[in-house]
């Protein structure tokens, strides 16, 4: 087994991705099982069972958010809609889109139409029968001219929505869309009631009943008698806990008052391993730790500046001591080794001082003081994370200084606003999802303000490309050009672990987003 353990090191170290660790072991003839880097958790054979409280301590929570599908940006905010709310459709725990509140859809041969069937039968919680209507209107709620919905980036091909009677709606875009039905899973796209202007009610067709929500504090469920996916969910009620800190989430899961947090200290996660008393577990996917710049403002609209920074920062580095091997070396780009179309011939961006002080000098800032702000809301170890970048930009000839922030208020006082600060993507299954969702330009969410009219060109052109070997050299090339010439420092893709009550029980564990893509309350259960 001494190919295993240098397989194993190589991984832990970013040297290698996930896909070639598998390739090799399966050359070696070893199962995937016999590896413990790519555990992603027992996938229990009970039979499940129902009763209890579900009580999730989450990482994040802002005392100002609230539950309009249109400004969910937060983890308790989007947790808590999601436990009342669903999407037409759900992506499953292998990163296929499946039908939820709809029942079926057919595509016109060039993609270029969509015809929804919606489930019958199906009530709000206040004994409203959803229809067309409620979903168009959701869907138009988020493509306003003047909403701020980060959705409404990867609605904009969308040239006419209508009903077809009250159980049928048809989508037509301005070209064809392969991937069309996963956007459709977007978390700002939970289906509300036609009309809906109090959103913090909570008034939706999910698994459960609000009956609390303090912003930032506390939410608190019960199950939904008249839910439409039969035996669901398996718990009585929910409980959402806000506690950004993580010594306190960790005390809350080891003593019993919460049963399941994510983002864990991951200096402390082999500890907990002996000490018996949890589980953890871990989840390879498509999250991934970004540094936006903004870019239309000096002097990140160099992009000699842009690499400088990219240079500069040690990936294997923030690996080795914040991901604690639970992870692998990002390049600059937010397409994962999961993705269909990940781009396997890009050279991988290393540590390069010399580099970077060549970028640095060519731009003539070699004097100047870079600023990056943080904050552990932005991940378990942040701000670690920023004195480790400073540490390396030192050895590159680079002033650069961390600047740590309160957690409080960090996604609507800092990201976006700060010329640097680190920021978090759970990423998406496909590729349209991910880059429409941030790197086109009129995208809401475009964390960086960035601007490139070659790759606005080729998003739309392969969206629409039915033929799998252009689509591929598309995305190829637009992974090429955010790594050479984006406005965001990808350094690594980092797997969900999360610390649990060990009563509790599930299947496989989905990776398309935090908490078993969202969905922990209607998947999980009590043995």
């Amino acid at each position: 087994m001494n190919e295993l353990k240098q397989l194993e090191m190589l991984l832990s170290q970013g040297k290698i991705s996930r896909r070639l660790f598998l390739s090799r072991m399966s050359a070696l003839g070893l199962a995937a099982a016999a590896s413990p880097f790519l555990n992603i958790g027992t996938a229990f054979a009970d039979v499940p069972k129902k009763g209890g409280r579900l009580r999730l301590a989450c990482h994040s929570g802002q005392t100002g958010e609230n539950l309009d599908v249109t400004m969910l940006t937060d983890i308790m905010s989007q947790m808590v809609s999601q436990q009342v709310r669903n999407q037409l459709v759900v992506i499953d725990e292998k990163g296929v889109a499946a039908p939820e509140l709809a029942e079926s859809w057919e595509p016109s041969p060039d993609a270029k139409q969509w015809v929804f069937n919606l489930r019958k039968n199906v009530e709000f919680h206040d004994g409203k029968t959803m229809d067309a209507d409620d979903v168009i209107d959701t869907i138009n709620l988020n493509r306003g001219e003047d909403t701020k919905s980060p959705a409404k980036g990867i609605l904009e091909p969308i040239t006419e929505l209508k009903k077809d009677g009250k159980h049928r709606v048809i989508f037509t875009l301005e070209s064809g869309s392969a991937d069309f039905p996963y956007i459709l899973a977007e978390v700002n796209l939970m289906v509300v009631p036609s009309g809906t202007t109090d959103f913090n009610k909570g008034n939706g067709t999910g698994p459960f009943i609000l009956k609390q929500w303090e912003p930032g504090v506390r939410a608190f469920a019960t199950r939904n008698p008249n839910y439409f996916k039969e035996g669901l969910p398996y718990f009585d009620e929910i409980e959402t806990l806000a506690l950004q800190d993580v010594v306190s989430r960790t005390n809350a899961v080891m003593t019993g008052q919460a049963d399941v947090m994510a983002r864990p200290d991951l200096k402390t996660v082999d500890f907990l391993k002996k000490a018996g008393k949890v589980q953890v577990i871990d989840v390879p996917g498509y999250a991934h730790y970004t540094i936006p710049m903004v870019s239309n403002k000096k002097p990140y609209d160099d992009n000699n500046v842009r690499l400088a920074l990219k240079y500069a920062i040690d990936r294997k580095d923030l690996i080795h001591r914040i991901l604690r091997g639970y992870g692998v070396m990002g390049n600059d780009h937010p397409i994962s080794t999961k993705n269909r179309y990940f781009n396997t011939e890009l050279p991988q961006r290393q540590f390069d001082p010399d580099k970077a002080k060549f970028y640095l000098k060519k731009a003539g800032m070699s004097e100047h003081t870079f600023k990056l702000y943080t904050a552990d809301t932005a991940f378990a170890g942040a701000v670690d994370a920023a004195t480790l970048y400073a540490e390396s930009a030192k050895k590159a000839g680079m002033n650069l200084k961390a600047v740590k922030v309160p957690n409080d208020g960090y996604w609507n006082d800092v990201w976006m606003k700060k010329e640097m600060c680190w920021s978090f993507w759970y990423g998406r299954p496909t590729e349209d999802w991910m880059l429409s969702l941030v790197y086109a330009e009129k995208a809401n969410w475009n964390e960086s303000y960035w601007k490139h009219e070659r790759f606005n060109k080729l998003l739309i052109e392969a969206r629409s490309e039915l033929d799998q070997t252009k689509r591929r050299d598309m995305y190829w090339e637009m992974q090429k050009i955010i790594s050479d010439e984006g406005a965001s420092i990808i350094p690594v893709f980092g797997n969900y672990v999360y610390i649990a009550n060990k009563k509790l029980r599930f299947k496989n564990v989905a990776s398309n987003s935090m908490f078993d893509g969202r969905r922990i309350h209607e998947r999980w259960w009590f043995a």
